[in-house]
């Protein structure tokens, strides 16, 4: 699939207060045509930006395509939360055609680029581009942040938040991940403010950014969406303060692909995998198997230890009744032969 068919995917970081929800609405609200989803992750203030953009939905951006992970920064949930809520989307029908993903403020955006490197969702997104938000005035008094007091809230909201970065490496990661930066608020920082502030982000960035100056969100969506960056395979002109030690490296996975002989209960089967995910620290596990004396197709979804199967569909004549899972894990955690064993015992 070339990059012109994958669903192209937005970012867009920022702190807490940087302007993102704002952007957000205002692209929900002049969409150039295309059917929008969005998928919010801001915590500690639960609910209430998804609550805002829902309350703006309209027919190229209906409230179903606007879904909420609040159960933490999603650099630190891929597994559990992100992929899964992509692939929810992917489903949906009609399927959107660009997907917006704000991140909360704390978020370190290169992990969630390497989320697109997952086997399952590699060959059918590309990562359209990273819109970094920065507040002018913020920047240009070195606070980074509009509010500190209210990111320092959010960090201790939130129990799986696994990086105590400071903030201004989380502000360099942003910006020398980010392929536009926009600079909110330009009317609280003023002319001076603006020029100190974007001396300040271009100082960071690791290579040339265009800087756009942005008031209450509005910008040319013509500028932001269609970039076409394909971000997810220049991964190295983005480097990151966390490269090498955040711990969830998320380029380096490792997926194994097990045949299964035919089982005799299902329930049994779901059971090993649960056993296998928790005793290796599997991510995920996709794939199916034959049930004796059944003629459908068994289904086996596992994310971390939580499985779900079900029968999907009718085994075809012509198709040999052969199970087969992809069981996929963090590179240094994989040992092949103790995944291989528990499947097959």
């Amino acid at each position: 699939m070339s990059n012109l068919e994958k669903l192209p995917v937005t970012v867009i970081t920022g702190f807490l207060g940087s302007g993102k929800t704002t952007l957000v609405r205002s692209l929900i609200q002049n969409p150039q045509g295309k059917r929008l989803a969005v998928i919010v992750n801001e915590f500690g203030d639960v609910g209430v930006d998804g609550e805002i953009l829902k309350s703006c939905a309209i027919p190229d951006c209906p409230a179903e395509n606007i879904l909420e992970l609040a159960n933490g920064c999603i650099c630190c949930t891929v597994a559990d939360d992100f992929i899964p809520t992509i692939e929810a989307l992917m489903a949906l029908d009609p399927r959107p055609e660009h997907i917006l993903i704000e991140t909360s403020g704390l978020a370190l955006p290169k992990p969630l680029l390497k989320a697109f490197d997952w086997p399952d969702i590699r060959s059918k997104i590309t990562v359209d581009g990273v819109i970094a938000l920065a507040d002018a005035e913020a920047v240009a008094d070195g606070r980074f942040a509009p509010n500190v007091a209210a990111v320092d809230a959010q960090r201790e909201a939130d129990e799986g938040l696994d990086h105590e970065t400071p903030l201004s490496e989380v502000f360099e990661d942003q910006i020398s991940c980010a392929d536009i930066v926009l600079l909110t608020k330009p009317d609280l920082a003023g002319p001076e403010g603006v020029a100190k502030a974007k001396e300040i982000v271009l100082a960071e960035a690791p290579r040339p950014l265009p800087v756009v100056e942005v008031a209450e969100g509005e910008v040319d969506p013509r500028v932001i969406l269609g970039l076409e960056a394909a971000a997810e395979d220049d991964m190295d002109a983005r480097p990151s303060h966390h490269d090498g030690h955040h711990d969830h490296e998320h380029d380096d996975f490792e997926s194994i692909v097990v045949d299964v002989p035919e089982q005799s209960d299902p329930a049994a089967f779901a059971a090993k995998i649960e056993k296998m995910a928790k005793d290796q620290n599997i991510l995920r596990v996709k794939g199916y198997a034959a049930v004796a004396g059944k003629p459908m197709r068994l289904l086996v979804q596992a994310v971390g230890a939580r499985v779900r199967h079900q029968f999907d569909r009718p085994w075809k004549a012509e198709e040999a009744r052969q199970g087969r899972m992809v069981v996929i894990a963090e590179h240094d955690d994989v040992n092949v032969e103790a995944i291989r064993a528990a499947l097959l015992d």
